[in-house]
């Protein structure tokens, strides 16, 4: 077994941990995700995921990948764009996350295959899909720079790759968004999804992960080409953008 270190939040563990770990935190939060969403963003992340969802140019017949999908949301809007000649698949490495979002999409009678797996490993071919999504899911991989690799990889040549996900925010807010991020987020785990320490992990990762400038040169490394990203709410969010040559 490996002995590299990677960060759980601010916390330095064995890389071989990191996974399990993560799973552990999305499991305790599964039932109250889309409920903490709303109230942590005031219903922001609505907004920020229909921007990604108007980027991602889905169309009749597009066959899309949406990793760490989560509780669906996106899935679900591709489901609706791409039609039943199109394909959707949705993909998450823990199995409660990705049935909430199995079942948000058949409640909303679309259909958007399943697949529980690490999107560091995707089991799908190479030039498979026409756009592949990740939405604030990159920051709990163990190794981004694999999963970026692995998302362009089953991209089909001209396809594009959107990582959704918190960044860097504009530097006259940082103060009291950081106050807001330390205090709130895990006030509000601990009363509504009766778990605190999960909400303090969510704002730590945030802090650890790469900023937009960082995370573009990472795709572009990746193999993708014309990488760009859009800051969203003074960059609390932003949305990166590249195409497989």
């Amino acid at each position: 077994m490996s002995d590299k270190t990677t960060h759980f939040g601010f916390t330095e563990v064995r890389e071989a941990e990191k996974a399990a770990r993560v799973e552990e935190v999305f499991s305790s939060v599964a039932g109250n995700y889309d409920r903490m969403n709303d109230l942590m963003s005031l219903g922001m992340h609505r907004l920020w995921k229909r921007f990604a969802i108007s980027m991602a140019d889905v169309r009749p017949g597009s066959r899309v990948l949406d990793v760490a999908s989560g509780s669906g949301d996106l899935a679900l809007a591709f489901a609706k764009r791409a039609g039943p000649e199109g394909l959707v698949v949705m993909t998450d490495i823990n199995g409660a996350m990705l049935q909430v979002g199995r079942d948000k999409v058949l409640d909303h009678g679309r259909m958007a295959p399943p697949a529980i797996c690490n999107g560091e490993r995707l089991p799908f071919p190479d030039d498979t899909f026409d756009c592949v999504t990740i939405a604030f899911g990159l920051r709990n991989f163990t190794d981004k720079a694999r999963g970026l690799a692995e998302m362009t990889r089953v991209a089909r040549p001209g396809g594009r790759v959107l990582v959704l996900e918190f960044s860097k925010v504009w530097k006259p807010l940082a103060k009291p968004y950081d106050t807001y991020s330390f205090t709130v987020l895990p006030w509000l785990g601990k009363r509504v999804a009766k778990d605190e320490a999960a909400y303090q992990y969510l704002a730590e990762s945030i802090r650890m992960h790469p900023d937009q400038e960082t995370l573009k040169a990472m795709m572009a490394a990746a193999g993708l080409v014309r990488a760009e990203y859009f800051n969203l709410t003074l960059g609390v969010v932003a949305l990166h953008r590249g195409f497989k040559p």
